[in-house]
């Protein structure tokens, strides 16, 4: 699936999740293998998403938005077996709160309940700017971040990522990128008499995005590539 594809998805996505339910009930369908993969795709598509660049607050500063994830899922057809529709992306709306620290740190932390799924989900992050920028110099930080969902009976997961950003601001618009790893669990509690093995998933990841800043009003665009789950997300709100 191209990105041109997930953005028309995305565009539409609010407006069609009255139209699939997706709650993750059978996953004894899944064989050994499958579920390995399945936990893949949850990799890429719960594991934590900034979407902002590495620039921190600082002390009197918050972040505050709302934004929609669509990640293209690779192994389609186990999302059918797991939930009973062939989900080819997942889109996970979230609301984003950040707020600025003395010494260039930021933490934040989202929370998402996707709507016709029983998907719940929330993260925490911790960011160190390490190079707070200035106007001929980039900023660069370090970020931990944890995600853990919640609401599925059948499943435990979470994940736990770290991260190396840089931004370099232009009048209110800062392109960033960053690289990284994440690493996830993910184990089943099943009706007997099946069962599933724990699937432990480490994955590379990287990402390029944009924030404009207009007075108050803020908008972040990010495309991130985990494992081999393409991510495009969009981000409104106000950041000071």
């Amino acid at each position: 699936m191209s990105l041109q594809q997930i953005i028309g998805i995305l565009s539409g996505a609010f407006l069609a999740t009255g139209a699939w339910a997706a709650d993750i009930n059978t996953l004894q369908s899944l064989a050994q293998s499958e579920f390995k993969n399945f936990a893949k795709d949850l990799t890429g598509a719960l594991s934590y998403k900034g979407v902002a660049p590495a620039v921190p607050l600082g002390v009197t500063g918050f972040d505050v938005g709302l934004s929609l994830s669509g990640t293209q899922m690779k192994h389609s057809s186990l999302w059918q077996k797991a939930s009973g529709y062939d989900l080819s992306v997942l889109p996970v709306p979230k609301l984003h709160v950040s707020k600025g620290l003395p010494f260039g740190i930021d933490i934040g932390g989202f929370y998402t309940s996707v709507p016709t799924t029983n998907i719940k989900l929330w993260g925490a992050e911790l960011k160190y700017a390490v190079l707070e920028g200035s106007a001929l110099t980039p900023a660069v930080a370090v970020r931990g971040a944890y995600t853990k969902l919640d609401g599925v009976s059948q499943l435990s997961f979470d994940t736990q990522s770290l991260e190396l950003l840089i931004s370099k601001g232009f009048v209110g618009v800062t392109p960033y990128g960053g690289v990284g790893v994440v690493r996830s669990k993910a184990s089943a509690t099943l009706p007997a008499p099946f069962t599933l093995s724990s699937e432990s998933n480490t994955a590379t990841k990287a990402f390029v995005g944009l924030n404009w800043n207009i007075l108050l009003g803020n908008l972040a665009v990010e495309y991130d590539r985990t494992g081999s789950n393409d991510t495009l997300s969009a981000k409104v709100g106000i950041r000071w």
